[in-house]
């Protein structure tokens, strides 16, 4: 598995499995922990979630997946914004941890900025890091701007990786937030980064994909892995998909190809607001 390294020196999957949707519908749990399995064994051992996906389901859904593997898991959740206080972003993570069956996130994350002034939430991931409740922490959808402000809050120099939205559909990031945290050497977590599935649908994506006998999400996704900075974690929860996306480690995209990708998908040519879904 290809990793890179967050700024503490510990490594990171560059490839993983995102849960947003998993955990809604019991009938569905099976076959959700069915793709988790079959993710961890093909070596997708990267798992994203949060307390917001299926209101601690997809939480839940996670703990049957790893339960006798927790230790070769690298374990991602993140905080609602209205629990980050100093003494709420405890609780909330203690009750992650408990949904999840372990007694460590190895990274915890602010799900998206709130009222809460960030030096209170930092506060908060300092004392559970301090406690061994979490190895990491960090912060989701953050702009440059937001990442200047938290940098420079107390722990702020702790961050370990910006998880945002991006993708072929969505390069925005690429004008000043992307330069700016390859500077800091904070590692980008791409999400959805096939754009929940209308990616897929692009002629020109097609045709490279059909010329190497291999998938439009597989293009995609090895579009992102090329990047030094960038891990991604898309989402599955059928066994087939997740053996696509592995794959995707094995595509290289030569400049040709990225040539004919970045004139269907332009890069920024000035400051884009940062985009969410």
């Amino acid at each position: 598995m290809q990793s890179l390294l967050l700024p503490s020196g510990r490594p990171i999957p560059k490839l993983g499995q995102g849960t947003w949707r998993m955990g809604e519908r019991r009938s569905q749990r099976p076959q959700e922990i069915a793709a988790l399995r079959e993710g961890i064994d093909l070596g997708l051992t990267l798992i994203d979630t949060a307390e917001m996906y299926g209101e601690g389901g997809a939480e839940r859904v996670i703990a049957e997946a790893v339960a006798d593997c927790r230790d070769r898991i690298f374990l991602v959740s993140k905080v609602y914004p209205h629990h980050a206080s100093r003494a709420d972003v405890i609780k909330a993570c203690e009750r992650s941890l408990q949904r999840l069956q372990t007694n460590y996130l190895d990274l915890y994350l602010l799900h998206w900025r709130g009222g809460i002034s960030l030096d209170q939430t930092f506060a908060g991931f300092h004392a559970l890091k301090t406690a061994g409740k979490i190895r990491e922490f960090g912060v989701s959808n953050f702009d440059r701007a937001d990442m200047e402000e938290a940098i420079a809050q107390p722990y702020g120099n702790e961050i370990a990786v910006n998880q945002v939205l991006y993708n072929l559909m969505r390069r925005g990031i690429e004008w000043d937030l992307l330069p700016w945290c390859q500077q800091h050497q904070i590692p980008i977590m791409a999400y959805s980064p096939l754009e929940q599935g209308r990616l897929l649908q692009n002629q020109t994506l097609g045709n490279i994909a059909q010329r190497r006998q291999v998938s439009p999400a597989q293009v995609a996704i090895a579009w992102l892995l090329r990047q030094d900075n960038i891990l991604t974690i898309p989402k599955s929860a059928t066994p087939d998909r997740i053996k696509e996306h592995s794959a995707a480690r094995e595509i290289q995209l030569p400049p040709e190809e990225l040539k004919a990708l970045d004139q269907v998908f332009p890069p920024p040519t000035g400051p884009v607001p940062l985009e969410m879904l």
